[in-house]
């Protein structure tokens, strides 16, 4: 069903037409992320996900039949103010920016999805701060996927390795000839090797 919000026409730039379009949108990609990551395929795999920039809640709604739940956020930054219609859907989120430090207490997340948050970012804060800021909510083992335009993600792939993030840069679901493509990401367990002069 069309959010009253939208169907009123209140939310600016939302038409129910668009609506109806990011609803076959987001079936469309999450078929595809899933045959990138077969694990999000898994019932159970991921049970705590988060939404970076969720517009309409099309992410979660198209998992809304798996044994999970999603934050949606809508950055304070975003050009329409979709919380409300998020709500309507039946679905939670909040606001926040994301140049800001997230409050996650008392959880960290299993899966974070990032579409197009580093280019409205671009000329608000730095790249290494939110990337460190995804990677303090991102449990060990857990994963990132991250659309965005392909020049960005080239940078936000060597931050990744920084991170030891396990990452590869993936086509758009339309093919290799759109700009924007999908960093899918596994941030690895690690722990502080054994200090070799300990004893001595």
């Amino acid at each position: 069903m069309v959010p009253p919000r939208v169907s009123s026409g209140s939310i600016d730039g939302v038409t129910p037409e668009i609506f109806q379009e990011d609803i076959i949108l987001w079936k469309k990609r999450i078929s595809y992320y899933t045959t990138v990551n077969s694990q999000l395929g898994q019932p159970g795999r991921y049970r705590n996900l988060l939404d970076m920039n969720a517009f309409l809640g099309g992410f979660a709604a198209s998992l809304v039949d798996d044994p999970l739940w999603v934050m949606n956020i809508v950055p304070v930054e975003a050009k329409a103010d979709t919380l409300g219609a998020i709500y309507e859907r039946g679905l939670i989120g909040t606001y926040q920016s994301w140049c800001e430090a997230m409050s996650t207490y008392p959880r960290t997340y299993d899966l974070i999805h990032a579409d197009s948050v580093f280019t409205l970012y671009k000329d608000r804060c730095e790249m290494e701060d939110i990337m460190l800021e995804m990677d303090r909510i991102l449990r060990p083992e857990g994963s990132v996927i991250i659309r965005d335009d392909v020049d960005l993600l080239v940078k936000i792939k060597r931050i990744a390795e920084g991170l030891n993030w396990e990452s590869q840069i993936v086509d758009h679901e339309d093919g290799p000839l759109e700009r924007e493509k999908l960093l899918f990401a596994v941030k690895l367990y690690w722990t502080a090797p054994a200090d070799s002069d300990q004893g001595s």
